[in-house]
């Protein structure tokens, strides 16, 4: 119970790892607020939770869209109180084809860059004045092991991960006297629901075999990181990547 009294915000929490992100941190005492632009996949995610015991919301949210990360953080202080972490984990992925960098519309390429790194700069803007407020917070960004290694073929989205970092170094000295920690996760390839429906046999295979740990990466292997970045236990580290992928890069 180490999140016992605070509250978190999971963006893209009703489904895929997002979901696991919120299952995890309600387990460890969290209120949580499940925020996804499928509003019946947060219901689904908020009763799990409080059938187990835990207190949580569901909200609708479209990241991309200013009023609506409004809507998200004043949802999450009119009936949770206050706001501790956000874990800015919804982005465009799985929905994207792959293909080479040079047949992708402009359109999309905007759209991913407008939900993956505006999206997530919107978000931190809603929540900051109640984090400044109180004089604490955790912000955790979700990244990706493909910035590592440069993997062709969603070159926007690797693009926009890439993007994730450097907005949390240089926001983790921008929020630094406010004692806001600002870090992120660069996850590999992990056997979600959205994953396995657009991935390979032998795209999963090839992941696994340069792994240290020759096996597959499921959502419970990055929740343990999520949880330390939530915690007191990593309130002195802030602009940091923390790289889960198990030994698939060495960063």
């Amino acid at each position: 119970m180490r999140l016992s009294g605070r509250v978190a915000i999971v963006t893209g929490g009703g489904k895929g790892i997002g979901a696991a992100y919120s299952a995890s941190l309600a387990k460890e005492g969290a209120k949580v607020v499940v925020a996804d632009i499928d509003g019946d996949g947060a219901n689904a995610i908020a009763k799990q939770i409080r059938s187990e015991g835990g207190e949580a919301i569901a909200v609708v949210v479209d990241i991309s869209e200013p009023e609506s990360t409004k809507e998200m953080a004043n949802a999450a202080l009119s009936t949770l109180g206050r706001i501790d972490v956000l874990v800015n984990n919804a982005s465009l992925m799985s929905v994207l084809p792959r293909r080479p960098w040079n047949e992708i519309p402009v359109e999309e390429w905007d759209r991913v860059m407008a939900v993956n790194l505006r999206g997530m700069f919107l978000c931190c803007l809603a929540v900051f004045p109640a984090m400044k407020a109180q004089g604490y917070g955790k912000i955790i960004n979700i990244s990706s092991g493909r910035i590592l290694d440069g993997l062709p073929n969603r070159l926007h989205y690797t693009t926009s991960k890439a993007g994730v970092v450097g907005f949390t170094r240089a926001l983790a000295r921008e929020v630094g006297d406010d004692n806001i920690c600002v870090n992120a996760i660069s996850p590999g390839f992990t056997q979600s629901d959205t994953q396995m429906a657009t991935s390979s046999a032998g795209y999963m295979k090839a992941h696994i075999d340069r792994r240290c740990f020759k096996r597959e990466q499921y959502p419970a292997d990055l929740v343990g990181t999520v949880i330390f970045l939530s915690s007191a236990e990593s309130d002195f580290m802030t602009g940091q990547l923390l790289n889960v992928d198990g030994g698939y890069s060495m960063h």
